[in-house]
């Protein structure tokens, strides 16, 4: 059983006469994890890719506590400087989410692509958008991306001490006033404003992958199986979402 120090708790705030949604949340319990996971399986990234993929991991928390329940959101970059393509994956459900980079073998866009999808029990098929993104920075982001795919305005902001708020524009919003949001007027808006907590949701580091799992995407090689392991005895293989490694031998897929 994790025990509640594992996740990090998000709240979504009503903000009374501003009508807008506030939803905030302190992401250290979830870097935790994270930096645990790339020690696990010796997975290192230099400085700027690291703050790239942890500010997109709060901000796809941020974005799962504004959606319904039952939704399961991904988002894929492809960035031309730095070129890599940024993957994170979640879901209020499963209370998880989780995500990864690749640097080798990327291709080089001349723009920077967004690409996001959703599913759900209630939508007949997934739900996706493509977006072209100014700049690398995924807080930057969500305003392209909510004024583009969720039809209403938002704003992101990162605090000190790992925390992050999303406030996002509902009906008849003070537009004003939300344009003239910073740092600190988000920091004291409980103490400047009228607000309500309407729900709290909790969030982990966490794929689920395992070796049993991810072994049916070899299935086409068992009758290959000298073109794939060539000389060695085992070869190692990346979870898709997480980055985590597994070892597998040819008695495995024989």
């Amino acid at each position: 059983m994790e025990s509640p120090e594992d996740f990090t708790k998000i709240e979504s705030v009503f903000v009374r006469h501003r009508n807008a949604l506030v939803i905030r949340g302190q992401f250290t319990p979830i870097y935790t994890d994270y930096y645990l996971h790339l020690m696990q399986h010796g997975i290192r990234h230099v400085a700027e890719l690291d703050q790239i993929l942890k500010d997109a991991l709060a901000m796809l928390a941020l974005h799962l506590v504004a959606r319904p329940w039952a939704e399961t959101t991904a988002w894929t970059a492809n960035l031309r400087a730095p070129r890599m393509n940024l993957f994170v994956t979640g879901s209020s459900k499963e209370e998880a989410i989780t995500g990864r980079i690749f640097t080798e073998d990327v291709r080089e866009p001349d723009r920077n692509f967004f690409y996001a999808q959703t599913t759900s029990p209630n939508l007949p098929e997934p739900r996706t958008s493509t977006m072209e993104v100014i700049g690398k920075d995924p807080i930057a982001w969500i305003s392209q991306f909510y004024d583009q795919s969720e039809q209403r305005p938002a704003r992101a902001f990162r605090l000190e001490d790992e925390n992050f708020v999303l406030v996002a524009a509902q009906p008849d919003c003070d537009l004003e006033w939300f344009e003239g949001l910073d740092e600190d007027a988000v920091s004291n808006i409980d103490q400047a404003e009228e607000t309500k907590v309407l729900e709290i949701r909790r969030f982990r580091f966490h794929c689920g992958c395992t070796l049993d799992k991810i072994l049916p995407v070899l299935g086409g090689w068992k009758n290959r199986l000298d073109d794939l392991f060539e000389d060695s005895d085992t070869i190692k293989i990346q979870c898709p979402r997480c980055a985590a490694s597994y070892r597998v031998t040819r008695d495995m897929l024989a």
